[in-house]
């Protein structure tokens, strides 16, 4: 008989043959783990018994973590003794203030009169004033009550899953209750790429984290999908109380939510150096004026914890976004059906359309209201570009922050001028005003049809962006002199553009690197690389 191990998979344990690797994991979990990331391996050990603040509650209506206010307080101590005795306790009354879990015997003394609890409060209850009947309650909203809770009255603070608090109903039951564990409570964890690891008896293995939106920060939110565009966060820098992604830095960013900076706590910086850089945060610290509490992260926090500076880590957050841009309104209409939101269309709604704007524009908002407004325009509008990262990109994340393809999928640019083969754009977001463009992959005796250029800081029109429909060897796209263009990229749909005249909008789609090749064959493929002549200009973006 095969020799078996035992391993903790993403919460789930496994039972696999002796020599298994993390790539046997992935084949039996199911997890959304992105090719290229980081999974966490901690080794079982003897840990140390440490107080701990925080408890993350699985419900078979969804996640709940408190954090305890005082360990020392009567209700502290009461809970940490007990807890475990709550694992397959099923709520046993619900109201519009709180909701209960229970009943359970505690060691409680219960105090009479009404007591004021505020919305995400967590206490223990008395029913009837008799210890035998304690429940473990949480406060929906503000209100007065009398519980028969302890003297020390709230004693934790459910800081993630509040969502998942208005969705619990009659039936849910308590699954499971764990202590959030600190790094030194974890035991010894490395964070590896390499899938071939072989896991040993007693491992827990990470390979995702979890990651579960605010409601009260809509916009933040939306920041943070732009970030994981991709499904990975990025660790670029690593402290003892944090990890953080740098992708976005100097991108906007609204301040929404104050709230502490806990264990898990997901948070973006909205102001001064570093704004929008994004943190998660693997110690406590207080709240902080300028860092804006965006999320939590519910499940995998050893992920963040011990992952390196430099790796990548995945991310499956809570609720997944609704971006429509970029899509038709064929794709849309089952999805938004299906999540029984209401949709609304302005705009073109022929054969071939795409859609370019959704207001709300945060996800959270459209849960909340149940509908999204499109604006649709026909595909003939919408302009697939590539960009020259190798060559330019400073000049590159200049024009992408300008039109704000940095965070969203589709980007915008009014056209300036048109003159014989040449069209000119000027973004609306002035962001040469604060940001600098410096000569950058300027052309030498050449700039081939399609090239896209921008003009750089040393002519007066710094910031303008042109494409010429002709080889031109004289002056840049945007009309200047060599010199003062960088050339930062290529239009793949040139023939796009003829018949645009001053003032039109033109939308941009980016077609990445990695993605260029399949594009470019199913252009060939659809004969929709072929210009007004009859000459295909799609084949090589370089030529």
């Amino acid at each position: 008989m095969t020799e078996q191990i035992s391993i903790l998979a993403d919460g789930v344990p496994l039972s696999l043959p002796a020599g298994s690797s993390i790539l046997d994991v992935l084949a039996q979990t199911g997890s959304p783990y992105v090719s290229g990331s980081a999974v966490c391996i901690i080794k079982k050990k003897d840990a140390e018994v440490r107080p701990t603040t925080a408890f993350t509650l699985k419900t078979s209506g969804g996640i709940l973590t408190i954090e305890l206010k005082d360990p020392s307080s009567p209700s502290s101590k009461i809970w940490v003794e007990n807890y475990e005795k709550l694992v397959g306790l099923p709520l046993h009354w619900g109201s519009p203030d709180a909701l209960a879990f229970g009943p359970f015997k505690s060691s409680i003394t219960p105090v009479k009169g009404m007591m004021r609890c505020r919305k995400n409060d967590v206490l223990l209850g008395a029913g009837g004033f008799d210890s035998a009947d304690t429940h473990l309650i949480f406060c929906r909203k503000e209100h007065y009550a009398e519980y028969g809770a302890d003297s020390d009255g709230v004693f934790a603070t459910l800081i993630a899953g509040r969502r998942n608090l208005e969705k619990i109903t009659a039936g849910t039951v308590i699954e499971s209750i764990e202590p959030v564990l600190e790094k030194e409570d974890e035991g010894d964890g490395i964070c590896t790429t390499d899938l071939d690891t072989v896991l040993e008896d007693g491992d827990t293995v990470t390979t995702y984290i979890e990651a579960e939106m605010s409601l009260s920060s809509p916009h933040g939110a939306e920041n943070f999908y732009a970030l994981i565009t991709e499904g990975t966060f990025t660790v670029s820098s690593k402290a003892k109380a944090f990890c953080s992604d740098d992708t976005l830095i100097g991108e906007p960013c609204e301040y929404e939510n104050f709230e502490p900076r806990s264990v898990g706590a997901i948070s973006v910086r909205s102001s001064g150096e570093g704004r929008s850089r994004v943190y998660i945060s693997t110690a406590d610290r207080a709240s902080s004026l300028v860092h804006s509490v965006i999320g939590h992260v519910t499940k995998g926090i050893s992920l963040p914890v011990f992952a390196q500076a430099g790796q990548k880590i995945t991310v499956d957050p809570v609720p997944p976004q609704i971006l429509l841009l970029g899509h038709t309104l064929e794709e849309a209409r089952p999805l938004l059906e299906k999540l029984k939101i209401d949709l609304h269309v302005n705009g073109y709604e022929g054969e071939g359309n795409v859609i370019v704007r959704q207001d709300p524009a945060s996800t959270i908002e459209i849960l909340g209201k149940g509908e999204v407004t499109v604006t649709s325009v026909p595909l003939s509008s919408l302009i697939e570009v590539t960009f020259y990262y190798d060559k330019a990109p400073k000049s590159v994340e200049f024009f992408r922050h300008a039109i704000e393809l940095k965070t969203h999928p589709i980007g915008v640019i009014p056209v300036s001028m048109v003159y014989d083969d040449t069209f000119i754009f000027k973004a609306e977001k002035e962001a040469e005003r604060y940001k600098e463009i410096l000569p950058e992959n300027t052309p030498g005796d050449l700039v081939r049809s399609g090239e896209l250029g921008i003009t750089n800081q040393s002519a007066k029109r710094m910031g303008y962006v042109g494409v010429r429909l002709a080889d031109e060897d004289l002056f840049g796209p945007t009309g200047e002199k060599f010199s003062a263009t960088n050339i930062i990229g290529k239009v793949l749909t040139p023939e796009k553009l003829r018949g645009l005249g001053d003032g039109d909008v033109v939308y941009v789609k980016e077609i990445l690197p990695s993605g260029l090749e399949k594009y470019l064959a199913e252009r060939k493929e659809n004969n929709t690389g072929e210009n007004d002549a009859g000459e295909n200009t799609a084949e090589d973006p370089e030529a």
